[in-house]
C-alpha cells in the first residue's frame, strides 16, 4: 500500500506536463497540443496493461515492477533533457497555491461541470478496466492476464479522439452518451466482439471528453492553468478510484451483470 501511494504521488508528473504544454503553445494550436499529449498519456496507460499482462504471465508480477524502474528512470532523464524550463506566472508559495484552489472552485461554475462530468466518465472507464481480467478469466473465456492485457492495444484504436475543441460542450455530451452506449454493449452481449466494440467506444468517449473539458478549464484563467488542471484531474482520479472500488464490490456481489449496472 505504501508503494502504491508512492507511485500515485510520482505519477502526477504526467498531468503536470499538460498545463505546461498548454502554457507554451500558441492559442490556435493549444487544443491540438493538449489533445496530442493526452493521446500519448492514454496510449501509455493502455500499452502498460498489455506489457504488464505479458510480463506477469511469463515471469511474475514482481518482475513487472522491476522492469518499471529503468522505464521510469529513462522517462525522467528524457524529460530533464527535452522539456524547456518555464517560470511560473504566480509568485505564491506552495501552501498559498493550494489554498487558492478553493477560490478557483468558487469563482468558476464551468469548472464544476467539467470536473463532475469528467469524474463520472472516468469512473465508468475504471470500472471496466478494474474487473476486465476477472471477466476474461471466468467462463465463457478462460483467458489469462496476458490476453486481458491485449485489450489495451484494442483501446488504442480510440486514440483518434478529437484533438480540437472549438465546441467543447457537445463533445463532452457525446462522450457521456458514448460511455453509456459502451456499457449497454458490454452488458448485453458476452461475445468478444461486444467486448472489443465496448472498449473502443469507452476509450474514445473518455479521451474526447477529457480533451474538451481541459479546453474549457484552461480558458477560464490562463495564468492559473496548472491549478485549474489540479482541480480537474483531482476530481477525475477521485472518480476513477470510486469507480474502481465500486466495480470490485459489484463484481463480488453479482459478477459482470451487477458490475455493468454500476
Amino acid at each position: 500500500m505504501l508503494a502504491s501511494l508512492a507511485v500515485g504521488l510520482s505519477a502526477t508528473v504526467a498531468q503536470e506536463i499538460v498545463p505546461l504544454a498548454a502554457h507554451l503553445s500558441q492559442p490556435e494550436r493549444r487544443g491540438a497540443t493538449v489533445g496530442t499529449i493526452l493521446s500519448g498519456i492514454l496510449t501509455g496507460i493502455l500499452l502498460s496493461r498489455t506489457l504488464a499482462g505479458f510480463v506477469a504471465t511469463r515471469a511474475g508480477w514482481r518482475e513487472m515492477f522491476w522492469l518499471g524502474v529503468p522505464l521510469s528512470l529513462a522517462a525522467g532523464a528524457l524529460m530533464a533533457v527535452a522539456l524547456p524550463h518555464s517560470r511560473p506566472d504566480a509568485s505564491l508559495r506552495y501552501g498559498r497555491l493550494l489554498a487558492s484552489l478553493a477560490g478557483l472552485w468558487r469563482d468558476f461554475p464551468a469548472l464544476h461541470l467539467a470536473a463532475v462530468t469528467q469524474a463520472l466518465i472516468f469512473s465508468a472507464f475504471t470500472v471496466f478496466w478494474t474487473v476486465l481480467a476477472f471477466r476474461l478469466a471466468g467462463p465463457p473465456y478462460g483467458y489469462g492476464a496476458d490476453i486481458a492485457g491485449l485489450f489495451g492495444i484494442v483501446g488504442i484504436a480510440a486514440r483518434r479522439a478529437p484533438r480540437r475543441s472549438q465546441r467543447p460542450g457537445p463533445i463532452v455530451a457525446t462522450g457521456a452518451v458514448l460511455t453509456l452506449v459502451s456499457w449497454v454493449v458490454l452488458g448485453l452481449s458476452p461475445s468478444l466482439v461486444a467486448l472489443v466494440v465496448g472498449v473502443v467506444l469507452l476509450d474514445f468517449a473518455m479521451q474526447a471528453a477529457l480533451v474538451a473539458n481541459q479546453h474549457v478549464v484552461f480558458a477560464l484563467k490562463p495564468e492559473a492553468r496548472a491549478r485549474l488542471n489540479t482541480i480537474l484531474m483531482g476530481a477525475m482520479f477521485l472518480g476513477g478510484s470510486a469507480g474502481s472500488a465500486a466495480g470490485t464490490v459489484a463484481w463480488q456481489a453479482g459478477g459482470w451483470p451487477r458490475q455493468s449496472w454500476v
